[in-house]
């Protein structure tokens, strides 16, 4: 990790009471190649804007006080993408429609809802794009239909947020650990689609000691998919609502995705939870396989350079 410097606090309120009345202005004014950990309070209310946080601005910190008062909410989508950032900076479609995206290493956010209001149907329609490294989430919230929560690449923690979506709504090619979450299904559709391309990638997300719901109904909702023919998930210690079916994963209408794709459950129960009705290419991990995906060092393997820190009950980001 680089050596921090003195961090820095500016706050935002809409009605003008703070340094700076939008979260865009508060995040232009970090400057690029910034070593300086900048904590951006925000006041609570319902900020309708697209928020960027380009490359080289690193070490940004978004905090409110609670998920419920504090919302940053927009409704682009794949097909309809109206952002102050031109094409050339953010992509276009799916890539570009995140309400909030996410560039600079080491950012963090702490009680803040992420939202796409996009209605059900509109398509792939992200809350937020995470295309960054050492990033960490804790006590936010998630929400949107389809395509909800972006974890493109790199590495990123989350605890204690709430996701909720219908379709792929948790994606992507990162490197991701969701502890102590709550992961809603509103309609049928997938939960996951992990996109590793080969064997060779330590990429995938694991969900330990998480728990899933549904809308009251049963069996609509698969554990996931491959978005990529490698694709890597494992719930582990994870409570599965009713709403999960029983065979539990998809295989996005390729046979040929079952001899790649690498699902993995571990000491997973509720009703959503029937291992003997799984599909026979999924499996459940024996205890001296699973180490691997139950610490830390999933998503921080370089114990000589650690970037998350212990702190009770969880982890936290040295650079905080």
């Amino acid at each position: 990790m680089e050596r921090m410097g003195t961090s820095r606090i500016v706050t935002v309120a809409q009605d003008g009471s703070g340094d700076y009345c939008s979260v865009q202005e508060a995040v232009d004014s970090v400057p690029l190649g910034n070593t300086c950990r900048t904590v951006i309070c925000l006041s609570p209310g319902i900020y309708r804007q697209p928020v960027y946080v380009p490359k080289k601005k690193n070490f940004i910190t978004f905090t409110g006080m609670s998920p419920e008062t504090t919302v940053l909410t927009w409704n682009n989508t794949a097909s309809k993408n109206e952002h102050h950032q031109e094409d050339r900076v953010i992509g276009k479609g799916t890539f570009a429609s995140g309400t909030v995206i996410v560039e600079g290493d080491d950012f963090i956010a702490e009680n803040i809802t992420f939202e796409n209001s996009s209605p059900q149907g509109s398509g792939q329609a992200v809350a937020v794009r995470v295309s960054a490294d050492r990033c960490a989430f804790y006590n936010c919230r998630f929400l949107s239909w389809q395509d909800t929560l972006y974890l493109h690449s790199r590495k990123q923690y989350l605890r204690d947020c709430y996701i909720e979506g219908s379709v792929d709504f948790i994606f992507g090619n990162s490197t991701a650990l969701l502890e102590h979450c709550h992961i809603h299904c509103k309609s049928p559709g997938y939960i996951t689609a992990q996109s590793r391309k080969s064997p060779q990638e330590s990429t995938g997300y694991v969900f330990l000691r998480c728990v899933i719901t549904g809308n009251g109904q049963s069996g609509y909702m698969y554990l996931g998919r491959p978005w990529r023919p490698f694709g890597r998930v494992v719930y582990a210690y994870t409570y599965m609502d009713a709403c999960i079916r029983n065979v539990g994963w998809h295989n996005w209408g390729n046979e040929d995705n079952e001899t790649s794709a690498c699902f993995y459950e571990y000491r997973c129960f509720g009703p959503g939870s029937c291992l003997s009705e799984r599909v026979t290419w999924s499996r459940e991990l024996m205890d001296e396989e699973v180490g691997q995906f139950l610490h830390y060092c999933f998503v921080d393997p370089d114990q000589d350079r650690p970037w998350l820190c212990p702190r009770t009950g969880g982890r936290t980001p040295c650079s905080a």
